[in-house]
């Protein structure tokens, strides 16, 4: 398919439902329904794809495509949303060429990416304590990303909703200079929001808070991290390598064609 490279290893599945799983209660969606095992999740209070996106996860769960992506279609449209799917190894060749039939665009390609926190070196990193006030950490995360601030209540919503536990972490002198969350469940830690403000790009700033929140995970028994990037974002990749952290598969979007 354009823009996705079939030469790479095929990721034991097994894997890829554990981190989808993790994901899918790390960053809530508002609503989540499911047709057969396409999770299809909708939140009218944030554009983040992958918080309105159809999630397939089982190769093999390919019948009634038309009708089921009918469905799909509605539901989407009545949140005002794109009809969105997001691609990943679970989601099989069967569907990926039914949607290459109908011409659907494949865009915003990521990988996720994983790190053994055993020999990872966190015990060096600055001790941070996690902020407890989530308006304050959402004020710096809207400014770091340099998004809106319409999307707070929606933001405000999706990290209240987080049922593992949630360390919210801020950089910062004067100003805020980086974000991230960090989500423990059990012996997986998840990185989110990981950011920093564009005028502070280049000073280690990034790489800095995604170690004291792996070091404030690990204290609370994590032993693997993982985080998804935009395969695009050289930066960050090049940040998140030469700390250990490793591709375990990419994921990738498709929307029907514009008419």
């Amino acid at each position: 398919m354009t823009g996705v490279d079939d030469k790479r290893p095929t990721p034991e599945l097994a894997k890829v439902r554990r981190y989808e799983a993790a994901g899918f209660r790390a960053w809530p969606a508002a609503t989540v329904h499911y047709d057969g095992t396409w999770v299809v999740r909708l939140t009218a209070g944030h554009p983040a794809k992958r918080l309105n996106s159809v999630n397939p996860l089982d190769p093999g769960d390919v019948g009634n495509l038309k009708e089921r992506i009918a469905r799909a279609a509605r539901r989407f449209d009545s949140y005002g949303r794109p009809l969105t799917f997001r691609m990943s190894p679970l989601s099989g060749p069967v569907l990926s060429s039914h949607l290459d039939d109908l011409g659907w665009d494949v865009f915003s390609e990521s990988l996720v990416m994983r790190l053994p926190l055993e020999g990872a070196g966190v015990e060096s990193a600055l001790d941070q304590i996690p902020l407890k006030d989530i308006g304050r950490f959402i004020g710096a995360a809207l400014k770091v990303h340099g998004l809106p601030s319409s999307l707070r209540p929606g933001l405000s919503e999706i990290i209240g909703s987080i049922q593992p536990e949630a360390g919210l972490f801020v950089l910062e002198n004067d100003k805020p200079l980086a974000t991230a969350i960090c989500v423990q469940e059990g012996d997986i830690a998840g990185l989110f929001e990981i950011a920093t403000d564009a005028a502070e790009r280049g000073k280690g700033h990034g790489r800095r808070i995604v170690l004291s929140a792996l070091k404030w995970a690990k204290s609370r028994g994590a032993r693997e991290a993982w985080l998804q990037v935009e395969a695009d974002n050289e930066a960050a990749r090049h940040v998140y390598g030469s700390l250990g952290f490793k591709e375990v598969y990419r994921y990738h979007y498709r929307r029907p064609p514009e008419a």
